[in-house]
């Protein structure tokens, strides 16, 4: 059985989403002072919400240094097209904001998983929602993609554990 490819090879990966509150970009390597600060000053907040499912310890524990790893991983693997991520900052980009993360499906349902978060902070200004909004446009217009799983959002994780397991 051949496995489909995550993107077609001649598909231009967006660079950037822009709205009136915030930036998606690639994100780097020299991200990596204001993505830890978003991440640790949002620990307790992220460890609530789960937004990588409900299992998952991160950020607990989490160096600055292994947050450099993690970067330097996410900006490679947006370089060979294997997975994305995109650092989510205010517009003139003193601030990371949160981040998106776009990776091959797991289930063959879906064209691509979605995980987002953003800091803190934001939460009661509605970035989340704002942010959500966007993504879900962006992912249509600019990506293609007709079916996308938001794990936690519009499919609970129990849910997607068990579309998982049957596939």
């Amino acid at each position: 059985m051949s496995k489909k490819k995550f993107l077609p090879k001649d598909f231009d990966v967006p660079k950037q989403l822009e709205t009136n509150r915030l930036r998606l970009r690639m994100l780097k390597v020299s991200d990596v002072v204001k993505d830890y600060d978003a991440v640790m000053s949002s620990a307790e907040h992220l460890q609530k919400t789960k937004p990588f499912g409900p299992n998952q310890k991160w950020p607990i524990g989490l160096t600055f240094e292994q947050n450099l790893i993690d970067l330097g991983w996410h900006q490679k693997e947006f370089q060979m097209r294997s997975s994305f991520a995109y650092t989510v900052m205010n517009l003139d980009e003193t601030q990371c904001l949160g981040c998106i993360y776009i990776y091959p499906p797991t289930n063959p349902d879906y064209e691509a998983e979605v995980f987002l978060w953003v800091r803190q902070s934001e939460v009661a200004s509605g970035l989340d929602e704002h942010l959500f909004d966007a993504v879900k446009k962006w992912l249509i217009e600019q990506w293609s993609f007709k079916k996308v799983a938001y794990p936690g959002r519009e499919i609970t994780w129990n849910e997607w554990r068990e579309k998982r397991e049957e596939n």
